[in-house]
Parts: structure tokens; C-alpha cells; sequence
């Protein structure tokens, strides 16, 4: 089965780590973590998100092919949202023993406690957005399988890395970065294509982008958070969405998107721009109420008109015709 690594967004050439590669299902990449067998590796590995539902067979033949039929050490979950945990049941069967490990702010919607807040279908513009109110939410339940990541910000399984908090895509968001090389492997906080235009997602084409708008309940930690990981001047991304971005784009476009993130990746309208969401351990607390949205009754009466002016074109041409 053929399988495919993202294209890398980069204008000079630059040297990227061996040992990481994402994987693009569809809309939405998984990263592996480990030297591949043809290289020298041990076949240790480790997979961070679990994708698309229907994807865990081109995961593990992904696997195989790097790493031989051997089971990853651990899965790490940036996050708990549906494209990013979708096949997890399919690779927990397949894989026995694997150990899933994500941020104890995450748990409740991974444990069957809790489902994430609505999504705004009003942001973003497009298409994929306007979807966004038929994507499962949750509660999913990996309860048996799953551990919350170290407090410290180690990362099981992966030594040389770190976890850091980045909330707001989330309440319990994380990404991961290994100083000795600045590689940071990023989730949703930021990503490299426009999630909101089925156009965008289809071509893939890049752009430097804050959280997918449509499933973020927390602009204001959101910015925040992009803004962290811009502090820690990294040489490669790997993003939850769209193409591996390297320097020296990486630094000229995240340093931009850290600098003028209320302008580029905040809404000027929206459920969750003036107020976010609150979660604590246990789930969703409270969401602002649902805002007013036009263009369903615009699109109704632009229907009715159109078909009102149908109507009329066909009595005139029957009565021109008499």
C-alpha cells in the first residue's frame, strides 16, 4: 500500500531529522517518532496521534515499512479531537499492550467523561467550517489504555523530548520539542494550511496558520501558546495540519504569527472571540451562548428567490408560447 510522507515547505535547503516523519491521511497527519530500520535503527518507535477513523490499516503498513511488524513504544496524544483519535480504537486492537498517554486536562474527553464544547460553523469562511457541526465531538472512551503525561514534561518513550503545554485548540493541547535539534512537533496549536477551506485542505497548499478557528473555544490561550512555541525558535514543525515546515520560512512565518495573532487567526465574530469556553479535570464548565447566524436564513431566502424567478421564467415562456 502506498503511503506518503507531507511535502516540506522550506526556501533554502535545511537539514531535517531523520528520525521524525508525519504521514498525511487526508486532511490530517500522524507523526512517527524513531530511526527507520534501512538506516540503522532498532525498531523502536513511537506515534504521536492516531488520525482519521478508517486509517489505522495505512498507519500500521506505514509502520511496517519504516519499522519493521513491530508495535510502537507508546502513543502520544496531542490532543483528544476526532481526527486526531479517530483510528485509536482500530490500533489498540492491533497493537496489545500499547499504553496511550495524553494531558490530564485531556482525559475527560478521552475517558468517556466528557464531550469538547460545540463547535462555531460562523468562523473561518469556509467550507470545512461550516461542516464543523456534524464532526463527533465525543465523549470517546480509551479509559483502559490510557495515562496522563508526566508532570515533570517528560515524554514516555521518548527521552530527548519534552512536552509543553498549549492549550486553547484544547484545554488539555500539548506539543512536543527536543532541544538538542529545536524540533517541535506541534498538534493544532499552529498549523500550515488554511483547515477552513475544503480548497486549502484538498491542495494542501501552505500558509502559516493559528488553530483550525472552527473547533477552538480559547482565542485568547490559543495566541498565547503560539506564542510560546515561537520562543523556542525551532528549525523544523511538524503540524497537526498541512506541510513539515523548516527555516528559514519556520522562523520568518511563526515569529509573524506569534507577533499579529489577533489579526490573523482570531475571528472579528464569533461564539467564542469576546468569551472562551471553561474546562477544569472533569470536563466543559461553561460556553457562551450560540451567536445568531445569518447565512443559513440568507442561503434559505436566496433559494426562494431563485427558484421564485424559475418559476416566473417558465409562466412567461408558457404564455408567450399560447
Amino acid at each position: 500500500m502506498k503511503t506518503h510522507a507531507s511535502r516540506i515547505s522550506f526556501d533554502e535547503p535545511t537539514t531535517l531529522p531523520t528520525d521524525v516523519v508525519q504521514q498525511t491521511l487526508i486532511m490530517v497527519n500522524v507523526i512517527f517518532v524513531g530511526e527507520p530500520i534501512n538506516t540503522g535503527g532498532d525498531g523502536e518507535w513511537t506515534l504521536v496521534d492516531a488520525g482519521l477513523p478508517g486509517m489505522a490499516e495505512r498507519i500500521i503498513a506505514f509502520a511496517r515499512d519504516r519499522f519493521g511488524d513491530v508495535p510502537p513504544r507508546a502513543i502520544i496524544l496531542t490532543h483528544g479531537h476526532f481526527d486526531h483519535v479517530g483510528s485509536l480504537h482500530a490500533l489498540l486492537n492491533a497493537w496489545p499492550g500499547v499504553r496511550v498517554y495524553a494531558h490530564r486536562l485531556e482525559l475527560p474527553y478521552l475517558d468517556g467523561r466528557a464531550s469538547y464544547p460545540p463547535p462555531d460553523p460562523t468562523v473561518g469562511g469556509g467550507i470545512m467550517a461550516r461542516l464543523s457541526v456534524a464532526y463527533p465531538r465525543g465523549p470517546a472512551d480509551f479509559g483502559g489504555r490510557l495515562d496522563v503525561l508526566p508532570d515533570d514534561g517528560s515524554v514516555p518513550s521518548l527521552p530527548d523530548w519534552r512536552w509543553i503545554a498549549t492549550p486553547g485548540h484544547s484545554p488539555g493541547h500539548v506539543s512536543l520539542f527536543r532541544d538538542s535539534d529545536q524540533t517541535l512537533i506541534v498538534g493544532d496549536a499552529f498549523v500550515t494550511q488554511k483547515q477552513e477551506s475544503f480548497l486549502a485542505v484538498m491542495t494542501k497548499a501552505y500558509e502559516m496558520h493559528g488553530p483550525p478557528m472552527y473547533f477552538t473555544p480559547d482565542f485568547g490561550s490559543a495566541g498565547e501558546s503560539v506564542r510560546r512555541l515561537a520562543a523556542l525558535r525551532p528549525t523544523t514543525a511538524f503540524t497537526g495540519h498541512g506541510q513539515v515546515v523548516a527555516n528559514p520560512r519556520l522562523a520568518s512565518d511563526l515569529d509573524e504569527l506569534a507577533e499579529d495573532f489577533e489579526r490573523r487567526a482570531i475571528p472579528e465574530k464569533g461564539r467564542y472571540v469576546d468569551e472562551p469556553a471553561l474546562a477544569d479535570e472533569n470536563g466543559v464548565v461553561s460556553v457562551p451562548p450560540k451567536p445568531t447566524d445569518l447565512v443559513p436564513w440568507i442561503a434559505a431566502g436566496a433559494a426562494i428567490v431563485v427558484a421564485g424567478l424559475l418559476v416566473a421564467t417558465i409562466v412567461d415562456r408558457d404564455q408567450s408560447d399560447v
